[in-house]
C-alpha cells in the first residue's frame, strides 16, 4: 500500500512521516535549511504481519501543489493533515479537492500538533473538518488526534494502517493491464547506472524485462533493460502495481528522462497531443469551465499545459445531456461532462488514468476525472457517433468496452490500437464470425452487423454501375470501394471483397470486380469474330480500333461486332475509350504505364500535353484516353490536371501476371 500525505504547509506532514517511520524525507539541503518540503519524500513501514507501508510526502506550499500532484498520483491511501492550532487552511482545502478529483475513497484526516491546544480546541476542529469533508470522496474517512512530539495518537493511527494495509482495495488497481510505472526522479549511481523511481501503476516487471520510455521527447521512443529492482526499498526479482519502485536500466541516461514520463512495456507505449475524458468541476469553484479555457493538465507524474473543449454535459446519473455546441458550451460548478484537452506538449495517458486541471496560472484546481480515449480524434467529435463511442468507453471491464465499440464501428475497430489504449499486453478477442484483417501496424475486427451492411451497400453500388455501363465488366476495386465504403480501411475492404467472392456473391478479374451474374460467356459466333478481331487490335496499336472499321476488315456485320465487342469489354479483354472505339488490353497497359511514369516525375500529376508527346498522339486522342482512365478511376480529373489515384491497382504488372 502507499500512502500519500497532504495538507497545508507547516501542518506536519513530514514530522508525522518521521514520527510513525523513523525516516526524515527531508534530504535536500534547501529543505532543512529552510524547514519545509519542497520535494517528494518517501519512508517505508513494516507491519506486524510483514507487509511494507510506503509513504510519499508531498511538499505543502501553494506554489508547489504541481510537485503534490506528481506525489498523489498513484497512492492508495491518503493522510490529509489539519493542524490543531491553525485549523482549516487555503492548501487543506485544495489538497482535499485533489484528492478527491483523484477519485481516491480511502484515507484519513489526522489533526496534528494536538499537544499546543487544549482539548476543547479539537472539538471544535472536528465539526469544522466534518464540514469541510461533506460532499468529497472522503466524507466518511475516519478523523484522528495525534501529536508526534508527545506520542498521542500515534499508536492508534499505525493501527489504523495496518488494517488498510491487509484489505485489498475494492478498486483493485488497473487490473489485468501492462506494467506501468510514472517516473517521479532519475539520477545516476557510481557503478549502478541510472536509476528511476516511482510508482507502480498497473501489471508488474521482472528483472531482464525490457521497457520502452514514453513519451518520446526527443525522437524514437528509447528502450531499456531492467538490471536490477528494489520495491518497497527492497531488493527484489519482481515488483508490483501499488509499490513504490526503483528500476536500475540499462540503455538510458538519466539526462535523456524527465519527471511525468513512463516506463512501459513497447506494446503498449503511445504519445499524445489530444485525449478525451470524464470531467468534473470542483463544487467549490465559483466560475463555469468553457471551451476555449487555458489549463495545467496533470496525468501521472507530468503536467502540461493545454486548453478544454467541452464535448457534452452529463446528468446526474452520467448520462449524456444536453450536446455542446462549438464555442458556447461550459460546465457549471459540480456538473459532469464529456470533454477534449488539446495539449501544448505530448503526453502518456491510458483509458481510466486519472486526470487533474488546475487554471492557467496554477493559483487553483478546477477539475478532475478520468481519461477516456488517448486517441481522440481531431474531427467529427461532437457527432452522436462519436458520443456513443465514449459512451461506450464508460463501461465497467475491456471486454464490456470492446463490443460496444465494436458493434458500433461502423467502418471497423482497430483491436491494436484499442489494447494499446487500455495498456492490454494482449489483444482481446471480437464477436464471433466478425470479420478480421491486419496489415503492418493494425489489427482489425469489422462486426457481423456492420458487415452485412457495407456487403448490401458494395452489391447494391455494384448493380447500379452495371445498369448504368453494361458493356464494361465492373470497376477496378479502388473505385468500387471510394463509390460504396471510402473510409473502410483497406485491409476490412480486401477482406470484405474475399468473403463476397468466395460466398459467390460477386467474382473478380484482375483488379475489375462485378456481380457474379455479370460477364456472361460468349457464345460460338463470338468466339469465332473474338479471335478474327485479335490481330486487327493489335496493330491498331495506340490509337485503337473502330468497330465499324474492324467490322469491315473481318468481314462481319456491324450489329454484330458492336455485340461481340461490349461483351469482350464485359469481361475486360477489351477497353472501350469512346462510343465503338476499342483499345486492346496489352496496349492499355502500355498508356496506363506511361500514366504512371509521367505521374512519377510531375508530383501525381498528367497534363494532356505531356500524354500527347510521350505517346506520340494526336491531341484529341490523348484527350480522350485520358478521359477514360479518369472514368475508371486510374486518375482524377482536376481543372486541367489529371491527379493519379495512388489506391488504383487498375493496368498493373501484377495484373497482367
Amino acid at each position: 500500500m502507499i500512502v500519500g500525505t497532504s495538507g497545508h504547509i507547516d501542518h506536519g506532514k513530514t514530522t508525522l512521516v518521521r514520527a510513525l517511520t523513523g525516516v526524515d524525507t527531508d534530504r535536500l539541503p534547501e529543505e532543512k535549511k529552510r524547514g519545509i518540503s519542497i520535494e517528494l519524500g518517501y519512508a517505508f513501514l513494516d507491519t506486524p504481519a510483514g507487509e511494507r507501508i510506503g509513504f510519499i510526502d508531498v511538499p505543502g506550499h501553494e506554489r508547489l501543489v504541481h510537485t503534490m500532484l506528481a506525489g498523489a498520483s498513484g497512492i492508495d491511501y491518503a493522510l490529509l493533515l489539519v493542524a490543531a492550532d491553525d485549523g482549516v487552511m487555503p492548501q487543506t482545502r485544495e489538497h482535499l479537492a485533489v484528492l478527491s478529483l483523484l477519485g481516491l475513497t480511502r484515507g484519513a484526516v489526522v489533526i496534528t500538533k494536538c499537544d499546543r491546544v487544549p482539548a476543547e480546541r479539537i472539538d471544535v476542529l472536528r465539526g469544522e473538518i466534518a464540514a469541510l469533508l461533506e460532499g468529497s470522496s472522503l466524507a466518511v474517512a475516519p478523523v484522528l488526534a495525534v501529536s508526534a512530539v508527545s506520542g498521542l495518537g500515534l499508536d492508534e493511527l499505525r493501527a489504523l494502517l495496518y488494517v488498510q494495509a491487509a484489505q485489498k482495495p475494492s478498486d483493485s488497481r488497473a487490473e489485468g493491464q501492462a506494467f506501468r510505472l510514472a517516473i517521479d526522479r532519475a539520477f545516476s549511481l557510481d557503478g549502478v547506472g541510472t536509476v528511476v523511481t516511482g510508482t507502480v501503476h498497473s501489471g508488474s516487471v521482472r528483472l531482464g524485462d525490457e521497457l520502452a520510455l514514453t513519451p518520446a521527447l526527443r525522437g524514437s521512443t528509447p528502450l531499456a533493460r531492467v538490471r536490477s529492482l528494489h520495491a518497497q526499498n527492497r531488493k527484489v526479482d519482481q515488483a508490483f502495481a501499488g509499490q513504490r519502485c526503483a528500476i536500475n536500466v540499462v540503455g538510458l541516461d538519466k539526462d535523456a528522462i524527465e519527471r511525468g514520463q513512463w516506463l512501459v512495456p513497447a506494446a503498449v507505449a503511445l504519445s499524445t497531443e489530444r485525449l478525451d475524458a470524464r470531467l468534473r468541476l470542483w463544487p467549490g469553484e465559483s466560475k463555469a469551465l468553457r471551451s476555449g479555457t487555458t489549463v495545467h493538465v496533470h496525468i501521472g507524474a507530468r503536467a502540461v499545459m493545454g486548453t478544454v473543449a467541452i464535448l457534452q454535459r452529463l446528468d446526474g446519473e452520467g448520462e449524456a445531456g444536453s450536446p455542446a455546441g462549438e464555442g458556447a458550451a461550459a460546465l457549471q460548478p459540480g456538473e459532469e461532462g464529456w470533454v477534449q484537452l488539446l495539449l501544448k506538449q505530448p503526453i502518456a495517458a491510458w483509458r481510466g488514468d486519472r486526470v487533474v486541471l488546475r487554471d492557467a496560472s496554477a493559483s487553483r484546481t478546477l477539475a478532475g476525472g478520468v481519461v477516456l480515449d488517448p486517441f481522440a480524434p481531431t474531427r467529427y467529435r461532437r457527432t452522436a457517433e462519436r458520443l456513443a463511442e465514449l459512451a461506450a468507453m464508460q463501461l465497467a471491464t475491456p471486454p464490456q468496452r470492446l463490443q460496444a465499440l465494436g458493434a458500433g464501428a461502423a467502418m471497423g475497430l482497430d483491436l491494436r490500437r484499442f489494447a494499446r489504449a487500455e495498456a492490454l499486453p494482449q489483444l482481446l478477442t471480437p464477436e464471433a464470425d466478425a470479420l478480421r484483417a491486419h496489415d503492418a501496424e493494425s489489427d482489425w475486427t469489422l462486426s457481423v452487423a456492420a458487415a452485412a451492411v457495407l456487403s448490401r451497400k458494395l452489391l447494391q453500388v455494384l448493380a447500379e454501375f452495371h445498369a448504368k455501363q453494361p458493356d464494361e465488366l465492373g470497376p477496378d476495386a479502388g473505385r468500387l470501394r471510394r463509390l460504396s465504403a471510402p473510409r473502410l480501411p483497406e485491409p476490412l475492404w480486401q477482406a470484405l471483397i474475399a468473403r463476397l467472392r468466395a460466398e459467390g456473391q460477386l467474382a473478380q478479374r484482375g483488379a475489375f470486380v462485378h456481380l457474379a451474374a455479370h460477364g456472361v460467356s460468349l457464345s460460338a459466333t463470338e468466339q469465332r469474330i473474338a479471335q478474327k478481331v485479335a490481330p486487327h487490335l493489335l496493330q491498331a496499336r495506340f490509337e485503337g480500333a473502330w468497330a465499324r472499321d474492324l467490322a469491315r476488315d473481318t468481314q462481319e456485320s456491324e450489329a454484330l461486332m458492336r455485340t461481340t465487342l461490349a461483351r469482350l469489354a464485359q469481361q475486360g479483354e477489351v477497353h472501350q475509350v469512346v462510343k465503338d472505339l476499342f483499345y486492346e488490353l496489352g496496349h492499355m497497359r502500355t498508356l496506363a504505364g506511361i500514366v504512371r511514369q509521367i505521374a512519377a516525375q510531375h508530383g501525381g500529376e498528367v497534363l494532356a500535353a505531356g500524354f500527347r508527346d510521350a505517346t506520340g498522339l494526336g491531341r484529341k486522342r490523348a484527350i480522350q484516353i485520358l478521359e477514360y482512365f479518369d472514368r475508371v478511376g486510374l486518375l482524377r480529373r482536376v481543372g486541367d490536371v489529371h491527379k493519379l489515384r495512388g489506391d488504383c491497382q487498375l493496368f498493373l504488372a501484377q495484373e497482367a501476371a
